[in-house]
């Protein structure tokens, strides 16, 4: 026992070991620049810094949630460039654009530097004392079920904080809110397979089926995914892989596949389903389920011919292991569960599961297992906030304001709680609505530990660490306002820790033997964890996915037509701006959308059959209408989308944010409708539908180049060629 009743088993859980038994093996000392030297990241300069020369540092990527690891490149104090930490089984020493901006982030002028209190419509400089006392303040008469905690994804040790500052109210609302989470997805995998995030094995397939997973843009871990994907195209048995996309709007993954099969809005599910009958492979209930989905029905209803459909069944058969994935194209619908349930069960029919479809390693600490992100989360809270249930509100790593759809009306219901506080790095919109904004230290100037959702090859824990010190005097690391707040709740507990770092440092070195320090003392251990940047831990545990696909409703409705909005909007992630988060970054704003070149601006995708129809051109402003909204935009005519639908761009269209995110472009959010997955309450992101409608104005398209098939000085750049008797069998 410990003294003032504080007992082991409260200091575990204080430091986020609680309710663990753990024996791990550790693993070899690796070090960060080729085995000349192995470095700690002290933000003063140490001895051996010598000027002009860089100096590299292992940390944690923040710009997504893969969870990537990074070398960061140091010299005379100021952090350069960065590079991906070959050791990281999640990217291998890789890193993609996004990651790079990470510099950009750091040093972006528009960051905010001091905490700033709410004085009618202005912001105040206040110091960090104030800002805790505010804080103490207006909580002292509050319940815990009066407060509500809205975050991004969160893991490791500040996820251990937080939850344990929460618990000192009796506080149970935070709400993980992630606005392009693929949480239907993680739903159906877990009745699926067992699991809510397997491991997928690009590499080992000879067949890809992808139903709108843009596994090379922005889905789940690109970078890890673009590296198996190199080594899928190489073949597995000397056979190259074959990768076929299915999804109403082409993505970069779609770009890059073998054959890329438009298909009708919402009507992935019953593809699938027409795939499993017409492999005739499926007995017993499955075979029963499938029997209605003939060629000809599916057809019907999805717009692929039915010789598409052999075609994919004999691919198919000729070729295994193969993979089926499914991306937010299919998840993103009122039925989006039961699209995914079905494109999941295409990987048992064909044996997929347990050869390309694998469990992944689980890091044993509960405590810090990543909180997955969703949207039904925000709808609960939006819930809560228009009953007047919440008098404070905390926002982290989110903006709600921006990404929540139209018809939720959160601004307006945001206002009804009485104080709210915002940790931020920018003004966002949702700073803007705060009483007390706290500024944020960039990732690269901040400790931390996370824990990745998806788990590439063994569990492993990452390290963050500052790789120079603070620009701005009075921002703080997220970990040390939290252990600043926690401190005004239980002060015993947390009195031997003066700073986040001190905590961190104790919380790794109580589990040293855990995580492989066996046998070193603290200072070695500590010092290599550091030089590392990554604590795998080996013998983690797993859970087996199912050999039998799991019992769900594939009950799919059939498609409708709306005479007054025909037309489904589909929100396309750009691989850059993802939710809007990096819209203040101009490497990314000045980055060429991969498939039509355009920067710093918004754009409407329409399939040119459509436009012409319609009499729309290049460039034309269009009025985008749903029933919850409308924006303008240029229109830009683009074959790689069903003439059902149309598109836009999300991460565009800021009201606030900074000089290089404000003002351009639109907002798809906004003019999203209010409907939820039935199944998991997921917003359902490309179920609105729309109208559209020429406005007289026009504009000159800025892109960096033409589109395939356009001419570049009078000589044409690369053509087209239908593919609709291309055998799928052979390479295309």
């Amino acid at each position: 026992m410990m003294e003032n009743g504080f007992n082991r088993r409260d200091f575990l859980k204080v430091l986020g070991w609680g309710g663990t038994a753990v024996a791990l093996s550790g693993c070899g000392n690796t070090s960060v620049e080729d085995g000349r030297e192995t470095v700690n990241s002290y933000v003063e300069a140490a001895d051996y810094v010598i000027p002009g020369i860089g100096v590299y540092f292992n940390s944690t990527c923040a710009q997504c949630d893969a969870g990537c690891s990074i070398m960061g490149k140091v010299r005379e104090g100021r952090v350069l460039k960065l590079e991906g930490n070959p050791d990281s089984a999640i990217n291998r020493g890789k890193t993609c654009g996004l990651g790079q901006a990470g510099v950009q982030h750091h040093y972006n002028p528009d960051r905010v530097r001091e905490p700033l209190q709410r004085k009618g419509e202005i912001g105040v400089t206040i110091t960090w004392e104030k800002a805790y006392e505010l804080i103490a303040e207006k909580l002292k008469d509050v319940s815990g079920e009066e407060i509500a905690f809205l975050s991004g994804g969160v893991s490791g040790h500040l996820k251990v904080l937080l939850d344990n500052y929460l618990a000192s109210f009796g506080c149970r609302n935070h709400f993980v809110y992630e606005a392009l989470a693929p949480a239907v997805v993680r739903a159906a995998n877990k009745k699926s397979y067992g699991v809510e995030m397997p491991r997928y094995n690009i590499n080992k397939a000879k067949v890809v089926l992808s139903f709108g997973a843009d596994f090379l843009g922005a889905w789940v871990s690109p970078v890890h995914f673009s590296q198996q994907y190199a080594q899928f195209r190489k073949g597995v048995d000397g056979e190259r892989g074959v990768l076929i996309q299915i999804e109403p709007k082409m993505t970069l993954t779609g770009a890059n596949a073998d054959r890329w099969i438009p298909v009708r809005p919402g009507t992935e599910g019953v593809l699938a389903l027409g795939i499993i009958n017409a492999l005739g492979t499926a007995g017993g209930d499955i075979a029963a389920l499938v029997k209605d989905y003939d060629k000809v029905r599916v057809s019907k209803e999805t717009g692929v011919p039915p010789g598409h459909i052999d075609k994919i069944a004999a691919l198919l058969k000729l070729r295994s292991p193969s993979l089926v994935l499914a991306g937010s194209a299919a998840e993103g619908y009122a039925h989006g569960s039961q699209n995914a349930a079905a494109i999941n069960l295409l990987n048992h029919v064909l044996g997929n599961v347990g050869k390309t479809v694998e469990a992944a390693a689980e890091v044993p600490f509960p405590q810090m297992a990543p909180a997955r992100g969703n949207t039904a989360a925000l709808k609960a809270l939006n819930d809560g906030l228009a009953a007047g249930k919440y008098k404070v509100l905390f926002n982290y790593a989110a903006n709600p304001i921006f990404t929540a759809p139209g018809g939720m009306k959160f601004k307006d219901n945001w206002a009804k709680a009485d104080f709210k506080v915002v940790f931020a790095h920018y003004m966002d919109e949702t700073a803007l609505q705060a009483d007390l904004v706290l500024p944020l230290d960039s990732a690269l100037e901040d400790w931390g530990t996370h824990v990745p959702e998806y788990m590439a090859d063994g569990a492993q824990i990452n390290i963050q660490q500052p790789l120079m010190e603070r620009l701005h005097a009075n921002t703080r690391g997220m970990g040390d306002i939290l252990l600043a707040l926690i401190k005004q709740r239980r002060p015993e507990d947390y009195k031997s820790y003066e700073d986040y770092y001190g905590y961190l440092r104790a919380a790794m070195l109580q589990n040293k033997a855990a995580l492989g320090g066996g046998g070193m003392d603290d200072d070695t251990f500590w010092s290599e964890t550091l030089s590392k940047g990554i604590v795998k831990l080996a013998g983690a545990a797993t859970t087996a996915v199912h050999s039998k696909a799991g019992a769900t409703d594939l009950t799919l409705p059939a498609a409708t037509q709306d005479a007054q909005y025909p037309l489904q909007l589909i929100p396309a992630v750009n691989v850059s701006l993802r939710d809007g988060r990096h819209a203040n970054l101009p490497w990314l704003q000045e980055s060429p959308d991969p498939l039509t070149t355009i920067v710093w601006d918004s754009w409407v995708e329409i399939h040119p059959k459509k436009a012409l129809e319609m009499d729309i051109t290049e460039g034309d402003i269009i009025e985008v209408t749903s029933r919850t909204g409308s924006v303008k935009a240029q229109a830009y005519l683009f074959p790689g989308i069903h003439p059902d639908a149309i598109s836009i761009p999300l991460g565009q269209g800021h009201e606030a944010l900074g000089r290089y995110a404000k003002g351009y472009g639109v907002n798809p959010f906004q003019i999203l409708d209010a409907v939820f997955d039935k199944e998991t309450g997921e917003l359902a992101m490309h179920e609105t539908r729309v109208k559209i409608s020429k406005t007289g104005q026009r504009v000159i398209v800025v892109k960096d180049e033409s589109a395939a098939g356009a001419k570049q000085i009078r000589k044409k750049i690369a053509g087209r060629m239908s593919t609709d008797n291309v055998d799928l069998s052979k390479e295309v």
